[in-house]
């Protein structure tokens, strides 16, 4: 392990880098409530304007995570090769495979790259928006947060869709569904499969039986607004370090491929909600393949390899955090160090050694 891998895994650092996205993060999450409180009942479109960028003032700080400090890479499989043209230039349904820790982290990334990131919104359970930091900032996007109950939950769909019809002209919206509703294990699977049988479908091997009730539902309420929806398989590569987000804090290079398909919308069949619920099944069988070629060869077997460059937005914006938080806390700190007792500069350097003797005990998960 050279010394800049070994650095990375100080502890110290770690508590650095979460002290700038915590505080970044309440400042950012305050400044989005106030743009509610008095910008929301005026103007809604400059709300959105702002909150988009604040959105991606915070968010921003995991994708640096990701390709400036741990330097993943993303690797990406274009189906039709002039589809990279209508990439972040359109407002666009995401549908994407479930099956590791941070798969949503590597879509980050190349949300970054093509700078669609303060746009990105989910559907996720109403639980979610209480998170500290990321759900606040996904309620203040108008993220669509849902119950779990269908009557309820096809209420607010209808309600929220109609607001992200609202959003400004070269604002554009990235609505990532995950149709398998959860994410992928073995025990889901089997459960999924037995209903697969049940209903005469075929058993899929590395996904779970879509959803297609919110999906059908959200394809008739963007009629009109949105172009399209991007179908992404993520798999990670032999020599990428392990899935997880400790091996981004700890550094280590997850490296990802992503197989990525733009279908017009105009191409998805909506005249019924049986058409649209068949046409997502095959789209998903379709997905199993692709994923199986993956793992059985290690690639996929089709698909223009693109490399989406990566911008110095946010490492500038990171930098810029680093600097207005940081500055001030280690005056601080070094100042109370200085002008307190030798017990107290004493007691502060014995916790920096037993912080480091701990991360030197514990063994890493991927290691």
């Amino acid at each position: 392990m050279d010394l800049w891998a070994q650095v990375k895994t100080w502890m110290v650092l770690h508590v650095i880098l979460g002290y700038i996205f915590v505080t970044s993060g309440l400042i950012i999450c305050f400044l989005m409530l106030l743009a509610y409180l008095f910008m929301w009942p005026f103007s809604q479109r400059l709300y959105r304007k702002i909150v988009i960028n604040l959105a991606y003032a915070h968010w921003c700080q995991l994708t640096f995570l990701a390709q400036w400090w741990a330097g993943c890479e993303c690797s990406v499989y274009l189906e039709n090769a002039d589809d990279e043209k209508f990439i972040g230039k359109e407002h666009t349904i995401v549908l994407m495979n479930h099956k590791y820790d941070i798969d949503w982290l590597m879509t980050w990334l190349l949300a970054e790259r093509w700078s669609m990131l303060g746009g990105t919104k989910i559907y996720g359970k109403s639980s979610l928006k209480m998170v500290p930091l990321i759900g606040w900032a996904w309620m203040f996007t108008e993220s669509i947060f849902l119950k779990r109950e269908w009557e309820e939950d096809k209420r607010i769909i209808m309600h929220d869709l109609k607001y992200l019809m609202e959003y400004p002209a070269n604002y554009w919206v990235t609505l990532l569904l995950f149709c398998e509703g959860t994410r992928f294990t073995e025990t889901k699977r089997q459960a999924s499969m037995a209903v697969a049988r049940q209903k005469g479908l075929p058993e899929l091997k590395h996904h779970l039986l879509p959803r297609t009730r919110g999906f059908v539902l959200t394809m008739n309420g963007v009629k009109g607004k949105f172009d399209s929806v991007l179908d992404l398989t993520i798999g990670f590569r032999e020599d990428s370090a392990p899935a997880h987000l400790m091996s981004v804090i700890y550094g280590r290079p997850c490296k990802a491929d992503i197989y990525v398909r733009r279908i017009p919308l105009d191409k998805i069949p909506t005249d019924t909600d049986e058409n649209c619920s068949q046409w997502l099944h095959k789209l998903y069988q379709e997905k199993d393949e692709i994923f199986e070629h993956y793992v059985q060869n290690g690639g996929y077997k089709i698909g223009h390899r693109v490399m989406p460059r990566r911008r110095l937005c946010d490492l500038v914006v990171w930098g810029c955090w680093a600097v207005t938080l940081c500055v001030p806390l280690f005056y601080y700190l070094g100042t109370i160090f200085l002008s307190g007792s030798l017990l107290l500069q004493l007691a502060c350097v014995a916790l920096i050694i037993i912080g480091r003797w701990q991360h030197k005990e514990r063994k890493y998960v991927g290691s």
